[in-house]
């Protein structure tokens, strides 16, 4: 289980992080300046990172939450089962936030719709970083 632990916190190191240098670092500038291209190289360099991370977070938070809660308890109302709901809700959301980014924002980025990336980008960040805390709460024995 430790192994597993480990490689579920670099995933998650690996995608907060690189979500909160995108809202920190690159988008300000490019906000400022109204230039995508900022945007664009970095999404396009921290995909071959990101993506990989998320995959390798999904794969083992699923399994985590089987070693802590068996499937069948994830819906009842014990503080364990609501972390696990909690963590399945930030993942729906960060579904739909990936989706409507790459169908509908990337392709047609420019200039004049960088604000409702930098909008989305604060949304996922901040999907990134709930995802960190309910996390804790696993270690800690609920969300609050």
């Amino acid at each position: 289980m430790r192994h597993l632990l480990f490689l579920h916190l670099l995933g998650a190191s690996v995608w907060v992080g690189g979500h909160l240098v995108l809202l920190f670092s690159v988008l300000p500038g490019a906000l400022r300046r109204r230039d995508v291209q900022p945007v664009r190289q970095f999404e396009q360099l921290y995909e071959r990172v990101g993506i990989p991370a998320l995959l390798v977070q999904i794969v083992s938070g699923l399994w985590l939450a089987s070693l802590w809660l068996p499937h069948g308890q994830w819906f009842d109302s014990s503080p364990m089962a609501h972390l696990v709901q909690a963590k399945l809700v930030l993942l729906g959301f960060t579904a739909l936030l990936g989706a409507h980014a790459r169908l509908a924002l990337i392709p047609k980025l420019d200039a004049q719709r960088l604000p409702q990336l930098g909008l989305h980008i604060v949304l996922i960040t901040l999907t990134a970083v709930a995802f960190v805390w309910v996390g804790s709460g696993f270690r800690f024995g609920g969300l609050f």
